[in-house]
């Protein structure tokens, strides 16, 4: 491993690298190749996974390291039993918080890796719906890819969630799922809880199902930015008021929007909606931190307008938002086909609703 790791194996020379590994490791080529590949791969999503094992599916699955952290953290001091511990992400990082920690997996191979990974946590073989456990706040991140492709259906996935959910019925059961997720399903799947929804990166990671016995009294949503440190409930004021726009607009963080908790924010940091059924805020200050578009002049959405006002301007480079308007970005930006020097941002959204309802086109500048 140590000499393939010094190999490029990519571009140019990725043929040369190969044959050289075949040549000195013969049968043992692919599985060489592909683990100092993943372990590249994987630096995205921890700090070290230079001695770790992986199947490509697992790392995709995996939680990035940061996330894992943070709901290490909600279950400090616990006794914990993630019963779909595949290759040990989740186990890696509740090792030094938890109170007792036991992890299993059906799959033999990830079992494996997963010792390799995490040696000193216990690992067994289990089912993941016939618990081996008593006792414990039960960890599941159950499977959402078959043969490549996503499974967007909860009882579609690895385990089904409904399945767990009775499984564990009584049991303080936390799952991580994907963040596009019906909410309003839950309840139909047995789930009654707080629904947590992370980003990272600027980009949303998951959403994790905590049960009522571990979520603050009230909370039924909450969006985590890992990147601000900043934390939003449904218990939060939303006293948001709905107004023109100010000097800049504001595209709330995608864990915020996720969550149902626009109004919230908005609420925090004094600014208010553009339309009530719509995620952009608006107000005359932008909070610190905060990437928003300064707003240079509001237009009635219409393409051949949208040129000639960006093209005044000597626009080049552009930035297109929408919400509430059926428009692709990038065929838009296409279609305008700007060849100024200055970039730009576009927020194009909806104003109203029904005969009332218009398509706007905000010019911006952005903060950064």
């Amino acid at each position: 491993m140590a000499e393939v790791a010094g190999l490029g194996l990519v571009g140019a020379g990725q043929v040369a690298d190969i044959a050289s590994v075949r040549t000195h490791f013969g049968e043992h080529t692919a599985v060489l190749v592909e683990t100092t590949l993943l372990r590249r791969k994987a630096a995205a999503k921890f700090s070290d996974p230079s001695s770790w094992l992986f199947t490509d599916d697992a790392l995709q699955q995996a939680t990035a390291a940061a996330v894992a952290v943070h709901r290490a953290r909600r279950l400090a001091g616990a006794r914990v039993h993630d019963v779909t511990c595949s290759v040990g992400a989740e186990l890696a990082a509740l090792r030094p918080v938890a109170g007792q920690l036991l992890g299993s997996d059906l799959d033999p191979v990830r079992l494996a890796m997963a010792r390799n990974n995490v040696p000193d946590v216990a690992v067994c073989r289990a089912d993941a719906l016939r618990p081996v456990t008593r006792g414990t706040v039960v960890l599941a991140d159950p499977g959402r890819r078959s043969g490549g492709r996503r499974r967007f259906d909860p009882r579609a996935y690895t385990p089904p969630l409904d399945e767990l959910f009775d499984a564990y019925r009584g049991r303080d059961l936390v799952v991580k799922c994907a963040p596009g997720i019906d909410f309003d399903q839950l309840p139909e799947l047995g789930f009654h809880g707080e629904v947590e929804v992370c980003s990272l990166g600027g980009s949303v990671r998951e959403a994790c199902l905590w049960p009522s016995g571990l979520a603050a009294p009230g909370v039924r949503r909450r969006a985590t930015l890992l990147d601000r440190g900043e934390q939003l409930t449904d218990a939060d004021p939303d006293e948001c008021t709905v107004a023109p726009a100010g000097r800049w607009i504001v595209d709330p963080d995608g864990a915020v929007v996720r969550a149902g908790l626009v109004r919230q924010y908005g609420t925090r940091y004094g600014l208010w909606q553009l339309d009530p059924d719509i995620a952009y805020l608006s107000g005359d200050e932008l909070p610190d931190g905060v990437r928003g578009f300064e707003v240079l002049g509001e237009i009635g959405f219409d393409e051949k307008r949208l040129r000639r006002e960006l093209t005044a301007r000597d626009g080049g480079a552009l930035e297109i938002l929408v919400r509430g308007v059926d428009v692709d970005p990038d065929a838009l930006r296409r279609r305008l086909k700007l060849r100024g020097a200055t970039p730009h941002s576009v927020v194009i959204t909806r104003i109203g609703t029904g005969a009332a309802g218009r398509a706007v086109a905000f010019i911006c500048r952005p903060s950064r």
